[in-house]
C-alpha cells in the first residue's frame, strides 16, 4: 500500500455526512483509483473497487468483502452529504447538499464495484491547488469504528500545528454525522462515540491525541483537540531518559543550582507547600531531582531554565 494516499479538499473533510466503516472504506478506495488513473477524472469516469484489493487493504475475508461491495449498490447510492463553499458569484458562504455517487453497479461475476462520483465530489477530490488533507490509507484501514475515522480526518487536517481550534459540540456532532436525536447527552456521547475513537486512532494508528473540553456555564460547549505522532514521541521520551541518565551525573552543586531556577518558576507553585520560603522550597526541589521519576516530572521545567541534553555530550547550561 506504498502509494495509498488519500487526498481531500478540506471542504470535503470539513464536509457533514454519516457513512458507515464499508461505505468510508469504499470512497476511499474510490478516491485512491481516482489518483491511479494518472489522467484525472471527471463525472462520467467509471472506477473500479475489486472484491479482492479491498479484503487485502482492510484485512477482512473475501466473503466480507463481497457483502461489502454488494450492499453498496444501494446504501452508498443512497448517502448524501452537505458543505460549506462559496458561490461563484457572489463569493458567498453557502451550504452545498450533494450525493455521493451518480451510478453505482455491482458485476457479480467479476466481484467489481463500478463507481462514479456525483459532479460536486469531483473537483473535491482533484482541486488541489487550494488546501487540502492528504495521510496514507493504512492510518485509517485497521479502525472499525465510522467516528474514529472521521476524527482522524478532521485531526490530520491540522497536522501542521498538532491542535485544531475549539470545536463547537454541534458543528462538531455535525461532522461525525450524528442526528440531533443521537447520543443527546454527554455521557452517552462521550461513551459511545468520542472515547472509543480516540482509543481506536490512539492504539492503531500513527498519531496519540487527547482533548480538552469547553463549558459555557455548566453545559460542555466544545472540544479542542492536540495530538503528537508517535515517532515524535518516542524521540521525547528518548530526550527524557537521556536526562535522567545525565540527571545522575549531575553535581550537587549544578543540582542546587537548579532547583534554585525551578523555585523561582510560577508554573512550580503547584509543588510549593505554600508555608515554605523559596530557599526551603528550592532545598526540597534539589531532593526531589535525586529521585528519577520525579526528575521526569520535572524535566519539562528544567529545560526552561536552561537545563539540555545531547547524546554527543553532557551539557548543563547554568
Amino acid at each position: 500500500m506504498k502509494n495509498d494516499l488519500i487526498v481531500k479538499d478540506n471542504i470535503l473533510v470539513n464536509a457533514s455526512y454519516n457513512l458507515e466503516v464499508t461505505e468510508q472504506r469504499l470512497i476511499l478506495l474510490s478516491i485512491i483509483r481516482a489518483r491511479e488513473t494518472g489522467q484525472g477524472i471527471t463525472s462520467d469516469s467509471k472506477l473500479e473497487i475489486h472484491a479482492s484489493d479491498y479484503a487485502t487493504r482492510f484485512n477482512v475475508t473475501k466473503e466480507a468483502a463481497y457483502s461489502a461491495l454488494k450492499n453498496a449498490v444501494h446504501n452508498l447510492f443512497e448517502r448524501k452529504f452537505s458543505f460549506k463553499d462559496n458561490h461563484a458569484d457572489t463569493d458567498k458562504e453557502i451550504v452545498v447538499k450533494s450525493r455521493w455517487v451518480s451510478r453505482i453497479s455491482y458485476v457479480d461475476d467479476l466481484a467489481i464495484l463500478e463507481v462514479t462520483f456525483a459532479p460536486d465530489v469531483v473537483p473535491l477530490i482533484t482541486r488541489l491547488e487550494k488546501q487540502f488533507t492528504s495521510y496514507q490509507l493504512k492510518q485509517v484501514a485497521q479502525l472499525t469504528s465510522k467516528y474514529a475515522i472521521r476524527l482522524y480526518e478532521l485531526l490530520i487536517s491540522w497536522k501542521s500545528t498538532g491542535r485544531t481550534p475549539i470545536i463547537d459540540i454541534a458543528d462538531f456532532r455535525s461532522k461525525l454525522g450524528l442526528e440531533t436525536n443521537e447520543y443527546q447527552k454527554m455521557i452517552n456521547f462521550k461513551n459511545r462515540v468520542l472515547e472509543p475513537a480516540i482509543q481506536q486512532i490512539n492504539e492503531l494508528t500513527d498519531i496519540v491525541v487527547k482533548y480538552e473540553q469547553f463549558k459555557s456555564g455548566r453545559s460542555i460547549s466544545g472540544f479542542q483537540f492536540s495530538f503528537k505522532h508517535k515517532e515524535e514521541l518516542i524521540q521525547v521520551n528518548n530526550n527524557i531518559n537521556n536526562a535522567v541518565y545525565l540527571a545522575s551525573k549531575m553535581t550537587d552543586a549544578q543540582r542546587h543550582m537548579f532547583a534554585h531556577k525551578l523555585s523561582e518558576l510560577p508554573e512550580m507553585g503547584k509543588y510549593s507547600h505554600g508555608t515554605e520560603s523559596y530557599q526551603q522550597f528550592a532545598i526540597r526541589i534539589a531532593e526531589m531531582l535525586q529521585d528519577p521519576e520525579q526528575f521526569k516530572e520535572l524535566y519539562p521545567y528544567l529545560k526552561k531554565v536552561g537545563y539540555m541534553t545531547s547524546t554527543k555530550k553532557d551539557t548543563m547550561n547554568g
